[in-house]
Formats: structure tokens, sequence, C-alpha cells
């Protein structure tokens, strides 16, 4: 019974002791953390930079401020009176009514299945449909590749450089367009496919940009703007662009009018009901106001509201706005170039 009473007390002295090892253990690692923890804030607390040895930093490098400052100041001045003026001129239209809309519409209802037949929309026929559709057309490769042509304004588009107010004559880069010579001077790359004179992919993208087009929801008025170097070409382009594409559409919808009478006159010559007969001449009727409307109208799918004018000021650029930004941008970096360094020469010492 001893013997057994000693082994036990034998046992439970081994477990205490190595408990008591582990908490040993234990509290060296807390300890060492502490010490870790504690280097870790001094050396936080040594390193930190108040306000006002920010301040003292930022005074000290006035001289600095001021001298970025200044030099982006003066460049962004320089950048602003290098820029072009761009002005703006923009018409106001409406969709053009058509007096056959009505008709059309209700000759939808009962014969539209056999007018698609004939390849005939006569759904298609309204106002604001057309005024969509010709929307879309005027911003389409196709069109302002052809309008491009029309007037000869390649040079206009793709080398102007500047507009003179008191001569009205714009100035060309020299090393695109030769104005002497009237030629493409450019360089390119014969083994890329390039050639001097600007492609048609090239003039489109650059006018593209020029043109802005915009509808009022509430009014279902649409302003087309033309933004451009010279205020005159601008009103003038704005101008050509509403008549273009009223004779796009007025030409296209003739062609289809008179494609569609001859079919349906046909048709109604071979049909020996008087009733289908009726039909027909009922379509070719529609079909022919519309070919009269096409013909007559001058304002086919826009209606000019507020015509466009030449404009007196310049759309851009705000020069006071880049030569805040200059000045602005002088000072923050400049700042943070002397906080930066500060932060630097404290981590060191």
């Amino acid at each position: 019974m001893s013997e057994y009473n000693n082994e036990s007390l034998e046992r439970k002295l081994s477990e205490l002791e190595a408990r008591n090892s582990q908490l040993e253990s234990e509290v060296g690692y807390l300890a060492t953390r502490d010490s870790r923890l504690g280097a870790i804030a001094s050396s936080v607390a040594n390193n930190e930079i108040d306000l006002r040895e920010l301040w003292l930093a930022i005074w000290k490098g006035k001289w600095f401020v001021l001298s970025i400052t200044f030099i982006l100041s003066v460049s962004s001045l320089l950048y602003a009176l290098s820029l072009p003026n761009i002005y703006k001129s923009t018409v106001i239209l409406a969709p053009a009514s058509s007096s056959s809309s009505g008709q059309l519409s209700k000759l939808a209802g009962q014969f539209g299945g056999l007018a698609s037949l004939a390849g005939i929309n006569l759904d298609g026929g309204g106002a604001d449909n057309k005024s969509m559709i010709g929307l879309e057309v005027l911003k389409t490769w196709g069109f302002l590749e052809k309008f491009i042509e029309q007037n000869n304004i390649q040079k206009e588009i793709f080398a102007a450089t500047d507009w003179n107010r008191l001569s009205n004559k714009l100035s060309f880069d020299e090393d695109i367009y030769d104005p002497t010579s009237n030629k493409w001077v450019r360089e390119f790359d014969p083994r890329k496919g390039e050639t001097a004179e600007p492609t048609s992919w090239e003039l489109y993208e650059e006018f593209r940009k020029m043109i802005k087009v915009s509808e009022d929801k509430d009014s279902g008025l649409y302003k087309l703007s033309v933004e451009y170097l010279s205020p005159v070409l601008a009103k003038e382009w704005v101008d050509e662009l509403v008549i273009a594409i009223n004779n796009h559409m007025r030409v296209k919808d003739e062609s289809e009018a008179k494609k569609s009478i001859a079919y349906l006159k046909k048709k109604a010559e071979e049909t020996k009901l008087a009733q289908m007969q009726s039909v027909f001449y009922q379509l070719i009727e529609e079909q022919t106001k519309t070919l009269m409307l096409a013909e007559v109208s001058d304002e086919y799918v826009f209606k000019t509201i507020s015509e466009a004018k030449v404009p007196e000021e310049k759309l851009s650029p705000s020069r006071a706005l880049i030569c805040i930004l200059g000045f602005l941008i002088g000072v923050f970096v400049s700042v943070v170039i002397l906080v930066v360094k500060a932060i630097f020469k404290t981590g060191e010492s």
C-alpha cells in the first residue's frame, strides 16, 4: 500500500513539474512578445512626425513650392494659349409631318399582310420613325463619307490647325497638307498599305468627332451641332448636313415607292378578281402619295425649327480653368514631395 502511495505521489510530482515547465515557457513567450511590442511602440513614437514638424518642413521648402508652382502654372498657360478655339453651331429640328401617314396606318391594319408580300412596309411611314432612322443614318460611315466627298472638305477635316478671324481663313499643318501645291505630304509606309492622302475611315473618324446629335424626350425635338475651328464652316456644315439627310431619305423613299408601284401595277394587271384589283389600286394610290410628297418636299424628314447661326463665342478651350488646374497641381505636387522627404529624413534619424 505504501509503495502504491509513493508511486502516485511521484506521478503527481512529475505532472506538476511538466505543468510548471509549460507555464514557464508561456511566461517567457509573453515576456518576449511584450518586449517586441514595446520596441515597436518606441520606434513608432520616435519616428512619428507631428503637424508642427510637417508645417516647418513645408515652410522651409516654400521656395521649392513656389518654383514648382510657377513652372507648372506657366506651362499650363502656354499650353492653354496653344490650343485653338472651337466653335459650335446648332440647328433645332422637328420630325416633318407626313400627310400620308394616317392613311398608311389605316391600310396597314387592312392590308398589311398583302403589302408585306409585295415588299411594302406600311407601318414604317410615320414621321417620328423616319426621323429616328434619319439620325442613325447621319452617323454612319457611308453617309458621312459621301458628304465629305460631295463637299470636298477633306483637308479642312484632317489637316486644319487654326482659324484666323480677320482673314476668315484656315491654317493647315504643312507636315500633312501643303496648301501651296494643294497636295497631301504626310509621311506614310507603303508596305503597310498607307498613303499620303487620308483614308475614308480616317476622315470619317475625324468628322464624326465634330458632329453632336441629341434628342429632347419631352418636346420630341432634335439638336444637330457641328464643333469646328471656324464658326463660319461649322454653320455651313450644319445646314448642309440637314439638306443632305433630307435628300438621302427622300431619294431612298422615292426609289422604294417607284419599285412598289411598278410591282403593284403588274399584280393588278395579272389578277382577274375585281376585289383584289381594288386592293392593289388603293396601295398604288398611297405609294403615289408618298412619291409625290418626296418629290415636292424639301424638308422631307426634318423640319427646321431654329436655324443654325454663326457662333460668336467659342465653345472651348476654357483657358482660365486650365491655368487654375496647373496652379493647383503645382502646389499639390511640391507639397507632397516635401512631406515625403520629411518622412524619410525622420525615419533615417
